[in-house]
């Protein structure tokens, strides 16, 4: 799915904690803020992040909110990612690799980052649920609202957010 710049960002699997390539880091970073986005969701809507259904509770660990980021990771990080890839918004010479192999972005390209997550978050959609337009900053919030129904007994079941 990387069609540009395929000789500097190659992917050859998930690794994390820390990254060890360029692709890792940049899906690292976009989970790290799709995860805070949902536990913000969940907590606007009087739900607890850290009581999960998939994931294991441990202390610490905003097991709901991951459970919501698996539903939305392909949708709103993946897609991201390989844009900023594709679209050439971002480049290998924009990472610094540490000793211990880790790779991160350095500041500019952070800032090129957050300003194109920031951007993306304000594109409007049609919610293939509700069929209303929406922010896609706001999906995770309306599909916290949507799992709060559903656990208050409100929906018969949970819609899944699917996307084209």
């Amino acid at each position: 799915m990387i069609l540009q710049q395929k000789e500097d960002f190659i992917f050859s699997g998930r690794n994390r904690r820390p990254p060890l390539d360029e692709v890792n880091a940049l899906l690292s970073f976009a989970y790290t803020l799709l995860t805070s986005m949902c536990a913000s969701a969940l907590e606007a809507v009087g739900l607890d992040p850290y009581v999960g259904f998939f994931h294991t509770d441990r202390p610490g660990r905003k097991s709901l909110a991951l459970d919501m980021v698996e539903e939305l990771r392909s949708v709103m990080a993946d897609r991201f990612v390989l844009t900023l890839i594709n679209k050439k918004m971002v480049q290998k010479k924009g990472f610094l690799r540490k000793e211990n192999g880790a790779v991160i972005m350095d500041d500019e390209t952070r800032k090129t980052f957050l300003a194109a997550w920031q951007a993306k978050k304000q594109e409007m959609i049609t919610h293939p649920f509700l069929g209303e337009k929406t922010e896609w900053g706001l999906v995770p919030f309306v599909q916290a609202m949507l799992l709060a129904r559903y656990l208050r007994g409100d929906l018969d079941a949970y819609p899944p957010f699917f996307w084209k």
